[in-house]
């Protein structure tokens, strides 16, 4: 999986449908974050419900694709090193219907979605997440080491 394969295709209108194919990994956009479900076809989606909606964990669901987006835009994220496709990543996805161990860093929805398309459970935004925060923290003991050094310099 290369970032530089994914690119997002805005749909035409969220509740039609239109330019879906099942096993479409489907991404709509919430406050600080992108949530992700497996388009099964008929208008529904299959995603990991977790923190979506509320502070609540929830299952893996299939819901109506306006309920996916809950009023956001949604995008077509372009699979093509897929392992699996089409109906194989639909039934994927729904072989885990009701599973409820969500977890935000280890299994939230986008790690739910790349394990139905691509067989590996990973998340982009966790991953970027993680290099932010290693990079925040590396930047910190270099500020303090540098602060340390300063000041025995300067102290008798």
């Amino acid at each position: 999986m290369k970032d530089s394969t994914r690119t997002r295709r805005p749909v035409v209108k969220t509740d039609a449908g239109a330019d879906l194919t099942i096993g479409t990994h489907l991404v709509t956009g919430r406050f600080g974050y992108t949530h992700h479900g497996l388009y099964a076809g008929a208008g529904k989606v299959v995603h990991y419900a977790g923190l979506s909606r509320s502070l609540r964990r929830g299952p893996v669901q299939e819901v109506s694709l306006a309920t996916f987006a809950h009023g956001h835009p949604v995008w077509i994220r372009q699979s093509p090193d897929a392992r699996f496709a089409g109906m194989e990543a639909s039934r994927r996805a729904y072989s885990r219907l009701g599973e409820n161990r969500y977890r935000l860093i280890s299994n939230n929805c986008e790690h739910f979605c790349t394990w139905c398309v691509y067989g590996e459970s990973r998340s982009d935004q966790i991953d970027a997440l993680k290099f932010w925060t290693t990079n925040l923290m590396a930047t910190v003991v270099n500020t303090v080491r540098q602060l340390a050094v300063t000041n025995r310099a300067t102290c008798p």
